[in-house]
């Protein structure tokens, strides 16, 4: 009689585990497919610091223009920054998303400057013609 018991618990807690297991294969095969097809989508992929907004939107969020050539007017992006991000705050009946948003906002048009000047920097670097030193020994 116990040997029944033990072999139905045995077969049950197989059968259990094998179901489990053939949903989590389901569902990592699916994550897989949607990871290649959003890999090949260049628009999709999401940055750290942007949080997916785009240039232009990060513009509409704090009404201030795009920056170009690196030639941003970030007093103006932080101005604005600071009041939004004061006004949304949940303490005072704000929203956090919203505060996010601005605060994604501010760091996807910083992002945009720095990157421009650095390759602003790189440019005028090149065109100085930037030879290195020769050491002779």
């Amino acid at each position: 009689m116990a040997h029944r018991i033990i072999s139905q618990v045995v077969f049950t807690g197989a059968r259990v585990f094998g179901r489990a297991f053939a949903e989590a294969y389901k569902q990592a095969s699916a994550s897989q497919k949607y990871a290649a097809a959003n890999s090949s989508n260049p628009t999709a992929s999401n940055s750290l610091s942007s949080a997916g907004l785009t240039l232009d939107e990060a513009c509409r969020i704090l009404n201030v223009s795009p920056p170009r050539g690196g030639q941003g007017n970030l007093d103006i992006v932080h101005e604005r920054f600071k009041r939004l991000f004061d006004l949304n705050d949940p303490k005072k009946g704000g929203s956090f998303y919203l505060q996010s948003k601005v605060l994604r906002a501010r760091e996807r048009i910083e992002m945009e400057v720095r990157e421009a000047r650095e390759a602003a920097e790189r440019e005028a670097e090149l065109k100085e013609d930037w030879r290195p030193r020769m050491y002779k020994g």
